[in-house]
């Protein structure tokens, strides 16, 4: 018993020492915050809605696309979340801060275009059916406009390409994933529902860009993100779901700061 006792709290110390490494060198090496916008572009999809002895079938071939709503910078200028954002915390891992740990949201948005020629098949009321149809907004209209909302845990990684002495041009890379967080707007056979925020499915992506450095830990980043979500049961009206997955690539404007938590010790100058 006791080394079963002994064993457990080795394991259990593990973990603890591991992160209170990263945490050290988290301190040692600081910390990034960054905020920005970004446009998006997505792939065809396949659409599944389910719910129950209601109904089951799937539209094939569904195009999307974004909603950057930049129109609200003059509409509504106090508040800078309306349009698609992006946003990061990052952890350096190393003292060149070369290397971090990173949080990373995209408020992307995620619009069915109106008015597609779509194959649909499946069971409505429990009567099958496959045929070709012009889908209007009124019947099936699925967006994801308060978000589809990426977020990820990412590696991220920077190597210096030119370097002056105020400022500096580095190459950025990515790479990580996450869930999808979608809040969903919603109309199915003439009934709508703007829904609540749900963890939905997952994301996987890779990124590179550039980041130039220019005033004081302040910097500039612009990059491009290609990657893959699956929305495995976003909400519909009365208990309904809808799956559906699809590639997308984004592209990233950000402005950044980063600064030190750990002072660097002064050193004694001895006569």
């Amino acid at each position: 018993m006791k080394r079963f006792v002994l064993a457990a709290i080795l394991l259990l110390l593990v973990p603890i020492q591991l992160y209170a490494q990263f945490f050290r060198k988290v301190l040692e090496s600081g910390i990034y915050f960054q905020w920005g916008y970004n446009r998006d572009f997505y792939t065809k999809s396949d659409m599944h809605f389910s719910n129950g002895d209601k109904y089951n079938f799937t539209l094939y071939g569904v195009r999307a696309t974004d909603k950057p709503d930049y129109e609200a910078f003059y509409k509504n200028p106090i508040d800078i979340t309306i349009p698609q954002n992006s946003c990061r915390l990052g952890f350096y891992l190393d003292s060149k801060r070369e290397h971090a740990i990173e949080v990373n949201f995209d408020h992307a948005k995620y619009v069915m275009i109106d008015g597609q020629r779509l194959r649909m098949s499946g069971i409505i009321n429990e009567t099958p059916f496959l045929f070709d149809t012009v889908v209007s907004r009124n019947f099936i209209h699925v967006e994801h406009t308060n978000g589809a909302n990426f977020l990820m845990l990412n590696y991220f990684g920077q190597t210096p390409l030119i370097e002056r002495k105020r400022s500096q041009l580095n190459l950025t890379w990515r790479v990580g994933g996450g869930v999808v967080v979608p809040r969903s707007d919603i109309i199915l056979m003439g009934k709508r529902l703007d829904n609540k925020y749900h963890v939905a499915g997952y994301i996987g992506a890779g990124e590179v860009g550039t980041r130039y450095y220019f005033f004081k830990g302040l910097f500039l980043e612009a990059s491009a993100k290609v990657g893959y979500a699956n929305y495995l049961d976003a909400l519909a009206m009365e208990g309904g779901k809808i799956s559906h997955s699809f590639f997308f690539t984004e592209f990233i404007g950000l402005l950044g700061y980063e600064l030190a938590l750990k002072r660097k010790e002064a050193k004694v100058e001895t006569q």
